[in-house]
């Protein structure tokens, strides 16, 4: 899954159940825990189209997403009636920008983005292969200030009964990928066994992780 075909594919065929059509309501409940600031940058890498954009920006002076597919990046800004300054940086990153938000088309590796304050992932980890997420890690603590923080939101189920993406990526690996930060687990959604997202993919356990990362 690490091909980047996979992704433009997704979105070029519209199978985008990764999706929400609202705002993550784990971003509303613990964003707070970060205790951000309004001057501060906030980061969402891999961010398709989502919501939570809108809602980071309504809070912040500056923020800043990148994201493979350029049709996802497209129809954010189609779909919020927004018209963007678009930008061709080079052969392969294009930056859109429309008041508080600039989103980069593009590898989220080599994106040229500044140094944020605060990073949001709800949908990024958890959709890269094991052997992606070191580099990773290692990118996100690159581009943090000092003093940064991140909002994590992860999946933890048998690996081994279902293939991601997303990927389930658990406590011990979370703790493991940063662990010259502090990592305090902010929520654990352990659901039952007849909850339909458990139940339609036959697995023995499922949970939604949110993790509050500091440097």
């Amino acid at each position: 899954m690490n091909d980047p075909e996979f992704w433009h594919n997704k979105w070029a065929s519209n199978q985008i159940g990764f999706h929400l059509n609202d705002v993550n309501p784990l971003l509303t409940q613990f964003w707070p825990a970060l205790q951000p600031k309004r001057d501060e940058k906030v980061l969402v890498p891999l961010c398709g189209k989502s919501e939570d954009l809108v809602w980071l920006a309504e809070k912040h002076n500056d923020v800043i997403g990148v994201e493979l597919s350029q049709i996802a990046v497209r129809a954010f800004f189609a779909e919020h009636f927004y018209t963007p300054l678009v930008t061709k940086l080079n052969h392969h990153h294009e930056l859109y920008q429309f008041d508080e938000l600039s989103l980069y088309t593009g590898d989220f590796f080599t994106a040229p983005v500044d140094k944020v304050d605060l990073v949001y992932d709800r949908a990024a980890l958890v959709a890269l292969p094991q052997s992606m997420r070191v580099t990773y890690a290692e990118r996100l603590k690159q581009l943090l200030n000092p003093g940064g923080r991140i909002l994590l939101v992860s999946l933890d189920y048998p690996q081994e009964e279902l293939s991601g993406p997303p990927f389930s990526v658990p406590q011990h690996e979370i703790a493991d990928l940063f662990a010259d930060f502090d990592v305090t687990l902010l929520n654990c959604n352990d659901v039952d066994a007849a909850h339909p997202q458990r139940a339609k993919k036959g697995l023995s356990r499922f949970a939604e992780t949110v993790w509050l990362i500091q440097s």
